[in-house]
């Protein structure tokens, strides 16, 4: 054969093999139909799509980015809130474990190895897709049943994808609300849906030299710090003593730092206040506002901070580290009671152990720890949003009170849960069974955990104590813990044996029936000026007048008989608390707790 016909062969082969894989490589890019659907490309959505694509399922993830990682990446948070469980082991694993040794298994790590990390995952499944840069525009469905969502990618291209499941892992929810999914927003849970907790613009800096910063910490700058391999904390006086340039909206806190393997350090301490998480205009305002005080800060760190004197900003977040918008509402909504109760649940698939932290929500507050567990487990059922099928939602706007959520929300505990979103998809699909009807279904869920411990997480069955577990006064305590009335810090300790103080009383009582959404606590609201004018700010609080402050909460006044013999009479007042108040003495917190826990629950 002659060469040139060889060649004419070779290059006609070539151009068909050419055209094949171009045919391939649109048909796949084309590709709608799926098995599951991941939306979220936040490190919970790499999780649940990796966790699907394992599991057999024909997968998706879509990322509204054009990375992976989001507030790992985009928004420079590489300071872990990594927790143990109750035997000293990582209370997270699978395939939060695997990504975590990717990255060099410690607290801080380097961001740009992180994305490749997550990058890697989903490179390395062959049933996963990935697509970047793209927004969801619609959501279809069959009765109740989530069954396709419309798309419109970077380019413009719009399509549509069905799968036979969903999964939202946005930081809000925000395919679950588009289906249709109730939520509340803030602590919108407690009538608090206009609390905005602080949102925090990460300080990424260079030229600082870490050897200067070791030392000045050990030395007690700012109060002090400790220093550990690549990440540093502490340093709690700058609270104080850095004045804000924007000091109405903004405020440093103690720092927890990072140092990169290019010798750049990422603070996490710059609190923003009253941004809207949910509102793009008001997010990029933060960001510029963060961006001018973050060179404020530097120049303070410059002077002030040995360490620092050649610090200069080496880049700016392209998001927020946004802590609250959504609470999706789920078939359990895991209350802040469970974290301090360090509660287990027959569908456990996972643990939670980070303290419950609410962050400050002004310049005049300083934030709270609820409560500080040893492990709680993390609900299926909290996965599961009410009134759409054929959906999970995995990542902080889960199914957790808005108590709870401040220490279910933190990045670990989220890639446990999506993991598990992962595998119950799959489950779910092959025995044709709903969602809903598998977190029902104890033989389901029994595959379920067991499927998740033969991929490496951390799940098995517990029983813990707790804190004041069998006092006679604790169902009342618990009444207060899930409203926020009362703060457990990390001892887990409540004043219950010091005497109460009738303003403390009034307040949580005010508080309550503040906090309570029913017909009844929006009547007794009209009774709380009436009942505060009453209270004596200083004054311990009586037997009497504990009764007295109850009976005017409920529009009640005693006037022919004492308020104590009158509070029992009208059911204010049961046999617990009866036989240990027999003559008018000073309340102990316990006591005042427990009549206070009695009054809301009546109106609960």
């Amino acid at each position: 054969m002659k060469k040139t016909h060889i060649g004419f062969i070779a290059l006609l082969l070539l151009a068909i093999l050419l055209i094949a894989g171009w045919m391939g490589f649109k048909e796949q890019a084309s590709e709608t139909d799926f098995d599951v659907v991941v939306f979220g490309g936040e490190p919970e959505g790499v999780a649940a799509a990796v966790s699907a694509a394992r599991n057999g399922s024909k997968t998706l993830l879509i990322s509204e980015d054009d990375s992976l990682g989001g507030l790992m990446t985009d928004g420079m948070l590489n300071f872990l809130d990594v927790s143990s469980d109750k035997n000293g082991n990582p209370a997270n694993a699978g395939i939060f474990a695997e990504w975590h040794e990717m990255v060099g298994g410690q607290v801080g790590f380097d961001i740009e190895t992180a994305e490749k990390a997550f990058h890697q995952l989903v490179d390395e499944e062959d049933n996963l897709t990935l697509m970047k840069e793209t927004q969801i525009t619609e959501t279809v469905k069959e009765g109740k049943r989530l069954s396709a969502i419309g798309l419109e990618e970077a380019s413009g291209e719009s399509r549509t994808v069905t799968a036979k499941r969903f999964i939202d892992s946005t930081k809000d929810g925000d395919l679950a609300v588009k289906a249709g999914a109730p939520y509340f927003t803030g602590g919108g849970d407690m009538n608090l849906e206009d609390r905005k907790m602080a949102v925090t613009l990460m300080i990424h800096l260079k030229g600082v030299d870490w050897e200067g910063l070791k030392k000045a910490s050990k030395e007690g700058v700012f109060g002090g710090g400790e220093v550990s391999g690549n990440v540093a904390w502490g340093y709690g006086d700058l609270h104080f003593d850095y004045k804000a340039h924007y000091a109405k909206d903004t405020r440093l806190r103690g720092l927890n730092i990072v140092r990169q393997s290019d010798g750049t350090i990422v603070i996490n301490a710059l609190q923003i206040f009253g941004v809207d998480g949910l509102d793009p205009a008001s997010k990029k305002a933060a960001i510029e506002m963060g961006k001018e005080e973050t060179r404020y800060i530097v120049e303070f760190l410059r002077n002030k901070f040995p360490g620092f004197e050649e610090a200069e900003v080496a880049s700016y977040p392209e998001e927020l580290y946004i802590r609250e918008t959504r609470h999706i509402k789920g078939e359990y909504q895991l209350p802040l009671s469970d974290v301090w109760e360090n509660k287990d649940h027959w569908d456990s698939i996972g643990f939670g152990a980070y303290p419950v932290d609410e962050q400050a929500t002004s310049i005049e507050d300083y934030g709270a720890i609820y409560s500080d567990p040893v492990q709680y487990a993390i609900p299926f059922r909290s996965l599961v949003p009410q009134n759409v099928d054929g959906l999970l939602v995995a990542s902080k706007a889960a199914g957790y009170s808005s108590l709870a959520a401040g220490s279910a929300r933190v990045l670990p505990t989220g890639m446990t849960a999506g993991e598990a979103a992962g595998v119950a998809a799959a489950i779910s699909i092959n025995e044709d069974m709903s969602l809903r009807e598998m977190s029902k279904d104890k033989a389901a869920i029994k595959k379920l955990q067991r499927t998740l411990k033969e991929q490496g997480a951390n799940l098995y069955s517990f029983d813990l104590g707790y804190s004041y577990e069998g006092e006679w006064f604790y169902p009342e305590v618990r009444t207060l813990l899930n409203l926020g009335l009362v703060k457990g810090a990390y001892e887990n300790k409540l004043p219950v044996e010091k005497p109460m103080v009738e303003q403390a009383f009034g307040n949580i009582l005010m508080h309550g029936a503040n906090r309570i959404s029913t017909p009844e606590a929006e009547k007794m609201r009209i009774n709380l000026d009436a009942m505060q004018e009453l209270v004596a700010a200083d004054q311990e609080l009586s037997r009497d007048k504990a009764a007295e402050l109850i009976l005017a909460f409920n529009g009640i006044t005693a006037e022919t008989e004492s308020p104590w013999d009158l509070a029992v009479k009208e059911g204010f007042v049961d046999n617990t608390i009866a036989k240990r108040l027999k003559e008018d003495r000073p309340l102990t917190g316990a006591e005042a707790y427990y009549l206070i826990g009695k009054a809301l629950k009546k109106i609960q």
